[in-house]
């Protein structure tokens, strides 16, 4: 491993201060990705700076019935939080399929948000990869691709997003607020992860010295029915194939509000808005759930390998609806 530098953080304009000084600066947190990265030579940090101790660790109720999560909140505080298990089961139960029970005791929320794709071509260190060198190519779209995208592809990138709990976030709306030189920005979550477009290489619409501070969920009763449903090919600590967080209120049979988002299957978090549309005002039954899920499924671009993953998620989807409205009805 090349030598690196290291800074602990007495606040956060401390913080922001010492990544700002220099381009190779980066904040650590857990740790959990980024000493991966770079011990991969994926990650060029030359200077990292620690911010464990900054008092951003707090998960709180909010008078309407949502949540406050500090960034640095590690992933096991979050998913055993009381107030996340009762009214949003879906991210607790996202958290803790998301690692092993060691990496969830490290990992941070704001961490696992921003880690970056599993994709083995971006990993190698050799391969063809326009998020590790622009205009390098992208190796999976002729090479093997199971496990890679089918929504929100581009010709420069097809790599899924990795994170279990940021399909969650996405569903029910979540805010993330960060603080840089500018002030203070909330950004939905849905808004905090990029198509790859024309250029995969920026992956958050954050500045390089803008720090993540919280994540806020807005308070929402259909979120307390959720489930987050994940396929893969092990059971024990391993990426999803295909995942699916999903919520459903009925009111005599019809369908009356729904949370729909897909991981594994997008370059980003997918939120299944064209599904929610095609559910709201009809039958809460599995005939619709198909139907809708299909019209979801039907802009996906599969190649080869990975063309499973449009029936596994339309499936999944069905499935997750069915839980959830099993669980507003007990």
């Amino acid at each position: 491993m090349r030598p690196l530098t290291y800074s602990r953080a007495r606040d956060v304009d401390d913080a922001l201060a010492l990544v700002a000084a220099g381009p190779d600066s980066a904040f650590l947190a857990g740790g959990t990705t980024e000493i991966d990265l770079i011990r991969a030579g994926v990650s060029r940090s030359g200077h990292l700076v620690d911010i464990n101790d900054l008092p951003l660790t707090a998960v709180e109720d909010r008078p309407d019935g949502g949540l406050h999560i500090g960034s640095l909140a590690r992933m096991n505080d979050v998913a055993r939080a009381p107030g996340v298990v009762s009214r949003f089961p879906a991210v607790s139960q996202a958290l803790l399929q998301g690692a092993s029970e060691q990496l969830r005791n490290m990992a941070s929320l704001g961490g696992n948000l921003c880690q970056r794709t599993r994709c083995p071509y971006l990993r190698d260190g050799v391969s063809p990869c326009n998020k590790r060198e622009p205009g390098s190519g992208c190796a999976a779209l002729d090479g093997p691709n199971r496990g890679h995208a089918i929504l929100g592809t581009s010709d420069r990138c097809i790599a899924t997003h990795p994170s279990d709990v940021a399909v969650a976030l996405v569903a029910f709306d979540a805010v993330v607020h960060t603080v840089g030189a500018v002030g203070g920005r909330a950004i939905a979550a849905d808004d905090f992860f990029l198509l790859p477009g024309a250029t995969p290489e920026v992956e958050h619409p954050i500045a390089h010295e803008e720090l993540i501070v919280a994540v806020d969920v807005p308070g929402d009763p259909i979120a307390a029915g959720s489930v987050y449903l994940k396929f893969r090919d092990r059971q024990s600590y391993e990426f999803a194939l295909v995942s699916v967080a999903a919520a459903i209120a009925v009111d005599d049979g019809v369908v009356t509000g729904v949370r729909l988002a897909l991981g594994g299957v997008g370059t980003k978090p997918w939120r299944a808005r064209r599904a929610e549309a095609a559910l709201v005002g009809g039958p809460a039954d599995e005939a619709a759930f198909r139907r809708a899920a299909a019209a979801e499924l039907a802009g996906a671009v599969a190649r080869g390998p990975n063309t499973f993953k449009i029936e596994l998620a339309q499936r999944a989807m069905v499935r997750g609806l069915v839980q959830s409205l099993k669980g507003t009805r007990s």
